[in-house]
């Protein structure tokens, strides 16, 4: 059974909290620039927001094991870096703060977005 709140915001309903974590992950590497063996990762997001969008439609199944891919969670990668290090550490800087501004500004607009439908589905409750 579908969420009408979720229906009526669209795919921002699920995107902001897989925006949200891509940020964390990239984060998450920034934080780790210097630490030796740290590997770089990152979400997948277009596979991650299409296993979300799955989950919310309805669909019937006829095997119990057509469902499973339904339930994975996001899939977190590890990024190949950009340069080789000599203490294995995969992150680039410039490549990570580049990445987490982009991100940023997806998670705006994703907020944008939710943000305009909330006040609108206001103004139709208060009529103003």
């Amino acid at each position: 059974m579908s969420n009408p709140i979720s229906n009526y915001l669209g795919v921002h309903a699920a995107a902001l909290p897989l925006r949200e974590q891509r940020m964390q992950l990239i984060a998450s590497n920034l934080s780790n620039a210097d630490t030796p063996n740290f590997k770089a990762k990152d979400l997948d997001f277009q596979a991650a927001l299409e296993q979300a969008a799955a989950k919310a439609a309805p669909l019937q199944s006829t095997n119990e094991q057509h469902m499973t891919l339904l339930n994975a969670s996001p899939r977190i990668f590890e990024r190949d870096g950009v340069q080789p290090s000599l203490d294995g550490n995969t992150v680039d800087a410039d490549t990570e703060r580049a990445a987490y501004g982009r991100a940023a500004l997806e998670y705006r607009a994703s907020l944008s977005f939710i943000e305009s439908k909330v006040r609108t589905m206001l103004t139709a409750i208060t009529g103003q």
